[in-house]
């Protein structure tokens, strides 16, 4: 596990630093140049992977059985599915969130327990908003067992843009709701697959808020 991102205060996610830096030291070239237009350009393109990489704290609901949304965006869909489209083998419920370049990227642990076991899955980059992104995109697969013996998956899946996706758990590891664990860079989508019986409490094309806003109950 890692702490230094997990339990980060910092308001800027550190996986952006690299972006930031090299994206400033082109504007002061520009500044030293005499390019004003590129200077301009370089500061707007600068503030903007600030805000994209922004990592607010957050203040989660203290209600027994809440699960969080895992991230910021907006709801794509809410379904039953069958055990053939569960990657946990049985039948439950998935919602899709999608994250444009504008939402905070950050992923939070949407119940408490134990991670199981991560899969990654290389795959194509199509815009994540579609459906086929589910399916063929790369992504990254974290399984948690909660203290009640639920399973719930929560899938990081690449966008058109975005092609690295950071998580920062491991196997093994035990983990508190709303707990930051990974990051997905420049637009995206993430998928929540749930027990069969979650009270959901969310509906599609609603906006939703990591490790603020309930999506369901465990029952």
């Amino acid at each position: 596990m890692d702490n230094s991102r997990i339990n980060n205060r910092l308001p800027i996610a550190k996986e952006g630093f690299p972006f930031i830096g090299i994206s400033c030291g082109l504007t002061l070239i520009f500044l030293f140049l005499g390019h004003s237009f590129f200077f301009v350009l370089g500061l707007l393109i600068t503030f903007f992977i600030v805000y994209f990489f922004r990592d607010p704290e957050r203040e989660q609901p203290n209600i027994p059985n809440a699960v969080l949304t895992p991230a910021d965006g907006r709801i794509l869909e809410v379904k039953q599915i069958d055990h053939s489209s569960n990657p946990l083998g049985e039948p439950g419920l998935k919602i899709s969130i999608f994250m444009s370049v504008f939402n905070v990227h950050v992923n939070r642990i949407p119940v408490g327990g134990m991670i199981e076991k991560i899969d990654y899955h290389a795959g194509k980059f199509f815009s994540a908003n579609l459906d086929k992104a589910s399916e063929q995109n790369e992504n990254n697969r974290v399984t948690l067992r909660t203290p009640a013996s639920q399973k719930i998956v929560v899938i990081q899946i690449a966008g058109l843009i975005a092609r690295r996706i950071v998580c920062w758990v491991a196997a093994g590891d035990r983990v508190d709701r709303g707990q930051r664990f990974g990051l997905i860079r420049f637009g995206s989508r993430l998928e929540l697959f749930l027990p069969e019986h979650t009270k959901i409490t969310v509906e599609k094309g609603q906006k939703v808020i990591a490790g603020e806003t309930i999506i369901g109950y465990l029952q």
